[in-house]
């Protein structure tokens, strides 16, 4: 694959990771709420429907926390974008097969190093 054509994949993979980056800040933001501290007044609301209220508390936070997590993953990739390192295994510096890219832009590792670390 020559530098251009190289070039004009990632230009294609960074305008995904842009438009998912926003997809999570759009979802996080319209999440706010849902993830406030739960009213614990027996006065205004019963104590099933605050364990409900809890539990979905408790989901909205951990959907936010892997949110978060994508978003830093997108972020370091648009930084190996500009910085020239997009492509390349972040473990052992290997080139990263365009599928795998293709599949997640995000991702840092090739599937060598990626399978190493699963073990």
């Amino acid at each position: 694959m020559s530098a251009g054509e190289k070039d004009g994949e990632f230009a294609g993979l960074s305008e995904r990771l842009r438009t998912r980056q926003a997809e999570l800040r759009a979802l996080s933001d319209g999440a706010r709420d849902s993830r406030k501290p739960v009213e614990l007044d027996q006065s205004k609301v019963g104590r099933l429907s605050r364990m409900d209220a809890m539990q979905d508390q408790a989901m909205a936070q951990e959907s936010e926390r892997r949110r978060l997590g994508e978003l830093q993953r997108i972020e370091a990739a648009l930084q190996r974008l500009t910085g020239g390192d997009f492509g390349f295994c972040v473990s052992c510096d290997e080139a990263i097969a365009p599928a795998r890219l293709k599949l997640d832009p995000a991702v840092a590792t090739c599937i060598n190093c990626a399978s190493r670390g699963r073990r």
